[in-house]
């Protein structure tokens, strides 16, 4: 077991103190951004949060922050704040590697829609974060350049697909960050680092810009060290976008006042048949100490049935690949990435841009997706999976319309040890069977901080929302944030551990 992190004595800065301290000129943007390279700098070399940095980039921008607040201009609601955004994200000059070789010469020439309105915003991008190579994965150890380490702990594994978004935060570099939910990719190192981790409604965040790895289940979702941050971050990134086709018209904005709200006579629903084998005997006490401040902040909670989450595994992992093996397509060495140098005809030059580009899970995705839709194999798999999955949605949309939302672990253990599933694929798979249904279905789900193992590693639990309701599930982490001080636990609620960098 390792040893217990001791958390810092003072609360960590969120990204509302700090725009609050720009915009009002008690604190310069450019001083703000040393801190968070000075910080960098400290924790990057054993950690590895980052693919790329953005310095030049981000003095710039925090210089002109600072003319606009001395001019009397509002930069706007994340005025100055440093944020890490995802490698799979592309923006403007920087880097979109995705973690692979594929990508690595790769320029992006445009921002997706997420990087405008975070510098709409005032947020200053630092860096590109590490992930898994092209979002498959559930510990980062899957990226070309080297895994991520877990702040806490670092002979574990910070979670993934988005596990250097997720080490930004935990480890003090930025108050906030993105990364993207294809199966549990942000809620699950949400868990793991001790974060607020909000996956949203399908269609609520432009995908415009996000490499794409399968397109009815990719999301993109921020981290945040609370609920009222995670809520500011959102309310900015969220929002119809044209150049996306799968954009929801709907308005999806929370508002800082929604969060304020009483949680008393809400119902949560608990899938009791859900939490049997496979869950780690830390996490089971974790789920009934959440119930119980639940019930003490006057939430019923109650017994609900759902369709068994082996079902989600198998639909997933087919329909997933499916729409990898779709959209991995394009990466053939003629147009952009990697181009290979032995290619000596056009098939050769498929052949060997794509062997050499891509990681061995991409590979065995790749293989796996493309049998499914092979012919002959189509209505066994694909089609049957399709049908499954419209199950799983009546399923919880039927929970959903008696209780307000669902509750249930993020993930079946704690951090990992690194190493330990890379030789066994099935087990890593199942490190996301309590979070890849909110994919299938499309609707928000939340991981936020409950409880610490005996070693000190944080352990999360998840709120599935119904359609559309990113707000109350908010609502109901900031509750419970209210409730929970972490006494008695080594883990105060998403407070950057220390122990790792002294």
């Amino acid at each position: 077991m390792s040893a217990p992190v001791t958390p810092p004595a003072t609360p960590p800065v969120t990204a509302r103190a700090l725009a609050h301290a720009v915009r009002s000129g008690e604190l310069k943007a450019a001083a703000v951004v040393e801190a968070s390279f000075a910080r960098l700098s400290r924790v990057e070399p054993t950690l590895h949060a980052f693919l790329s940095l953005r310095e030049d980039a981000a003095r710039a921008r925090a210089d002109e922050i600072d003319r606009a607040v001395a001019a009397g201009r509002d930069p706007g609601p994340l005025a100055g704040v440093p944020i890490a955004v995802k490698d799979n994200i592309v923006d403007r000059g920087g880097s979109a590697t995705c973690a692979s070789k594929m990508l690595a010469p790769f320029v992006p020439t445009y921002d997706a829609t997420v990087v405008e309105r975070l510098r709409a915003a005032g947020a200053i991008v630092v860096g590109k974060a590490n992930l898994d190579e092209f979002a498959m994965g559930s510990s980062t150890e899957n990226s070309a350049f080297g895994p991520s380490l877990n702040p806490w702990d670092p002979t574990r594994v910070p979670g993934g697909s988005s596990g250097g978004s997720a080490v930004a935060v935990a480890s003090g570099v930025t108050p906030v960050a993105l990364g993207s939910d294809t199966g549990g990719s942000v809620r699950q190192p949400g868990s793991f680092c001790g974060l607020v981790a909000l996956k949203p409604h399908y269609g609520h965040v432009s995908r415009y810009g996000l490499v794409a790895f399968a397109s009815s289940l990719d999301q993109i979702g921020p981290f945040a060290l609370d609920a009222r941050d995670c809520a500011l971050v959102f309310d900015v990134i969220s929002g119809f976008d044209p150049m996306d086709s799968t954009s929801s018209p709907h308005e999806c904005r929370i508002g800082p006042l929604a969060l304020e709200r009483p949680v008393a006579g809400m119902r949560l629903g608990v899938p009791r048949t859900w939490l049997t084998e496979g869950l780690d005997a830390e996490v089971v006490r974790v789920m009934d100490e959440t119930e119980c401040r639940f019930r003490d902040l006057g939430v019923d909670l109650v017994d609900v049935d759902l369709m068994p989450p082996r079902y989600a595994i198998s639909t997933y992992y087919i329909l997933a690949n499916a729409e990898a093996s779709s959209n991995l397509a394009r990466f053939d060495g003629v147009r952009y990435g990697r181009r290979s140098a032995e290619a000596r005809d056009l098939n050769s030059l498929y052949e060997r841009s794509r062997g050499e580009g891509f990681g061995p899970e991409v590979k065995r995705r790749i293989l796996m997706g493309t049998f499914v839709l092979s012919s002959g194999y189509y209505d066994a798999y694909y089609a049957k999976a399709q049908r499954v999955r419209a199950l799983f949605k009546a399923s919880f949309d039927a929970t959903l319309n008696q209780v307000d939302a669902i509750l249930m672990p993020t993930a079946p253990t704690p951090a990992f040890v690194l190493g330990e599933k890379t030789e066994d694929p099935l087990s890593m798979y199942l490190s996301d069977i309590f979070t890849i249904s909110a994919n299938l279905v499309q609707n928000p789900a939340v991981s936020f901080p409950a409880g610490a193992s005996t070693g000190g590693l944080p352990i999360g639990m998840q709120l599935y929302g119904r359609s559309r309701d990113e707000a109350t599930l908010l609502r109901l982490v900031a509750a419970h944030e209210r409730n929970y001080d972490g006494a008695g636990s080594a883990l105060a609620p998403g407070a950057p551990p220390t122990r790792a960098f002294a």
